[in-house]
Formats: structure tokens, C-alpha cells, sequence
């Protein structure tokens, strides 16, 4: 009995170190294909950004496309360059999250001041 149940033990040992990946086991290794990628995708995005002032858009739309195409060279480079696209949940949250909270409450201070201005012009001319 005590043979079957070592073998057992072992055998279960085997599975769960087989069913492991093998970049896990010995450390992350992620292929040269999706850095190049990543870099084609920051060239092209960068290259977006600088067709934004070569045809001269101008008001919101300029802006929101410079900060949409900012905001995906960021995302880009914190997932992959930065590992964050393959560490836990807790520790994207924790780092993700302070910034996020900022652009929230930059938002919010920016519609009170259309408010404030709207206000102000309405009362006092």
C-alpha cells in the first residue's frame, strides 16, 4: 500500500511540474516576434501622431487624437516593455489604478471650470 501511494504521489508531482509552461520553470522568455511587433506598432502610432500636426487638425479633434494615440503608445510599452501584460491582477491594479483616478478627477476639475466660466460669463457678462 505504501508503494502505491508513493507512486501515486510522485505521478501527481509529475503532472502538476509537466502541466507548467516552460518559460515558467525557467524564467520568462517571450519571443523576438512580439518586441518587434510592439516596435512596428509604436513607429506606426508615433507616425499617426505626427500626421495629426502635418495636416493641421485643429481643436478637440486634435487633441483627442493625440492624446488617444499617447495613450496607446503608453499602454504598448507598460505591457510589454514593463511586464505588466504578465504579472498578477493586484499588482496592475495598484499601478494602473493612481493614474486612472488622476485622469478622472483632471476630468471632473476641467468640466467644473467650463461650469465656473459658464457661470461667471452668464451673471457678468
Amino acid at each position: 500500500m505504501t508503494a502505491t501511494t508513493e507512486n501515486t504521489t510522485h505521478g501527481h508531482a509529475h503532472v502538476a511540474q509537466a502541466a507548467q509552461p516552460a518559460a515558467h520553470v525557467h524564467g520568462q522568455q517571450h519571443p523576438i516576434k512580439l518586441y518587434l511587433t510592439v516596435w512596428v506598432l509604436l513607429f506606426v502610432l508615433s507616425a499617426c501622431s505626427y500626421l495629426v500636426d502635418y495636416f493641421d487638425v485643429q481643436g478637440y479633434l486634435r487633441w483627442f487624437l493625440i492624446i488617444v494615440f499617447m495613450m496607446l503608445k503608453a499602454g504598448l510599452i507598460v505591457a510589454v516593455f514593463m511586464h505588466m501584460a504578465w504579472e498578477r491582477l493586484a499588482l496592475v491594479v495598484a499601478i494602473l489604478a493612481p493614474p486612472m483616478a488622476v485622469l478622472v478627477l483632471m476630468a471632473m476639475m476641467a468640466w467644473e471650470g467650463d461650469y465656473t466660466r459658464f457661470l461667471r460669463e452668464f451673471f457678468f457678462g
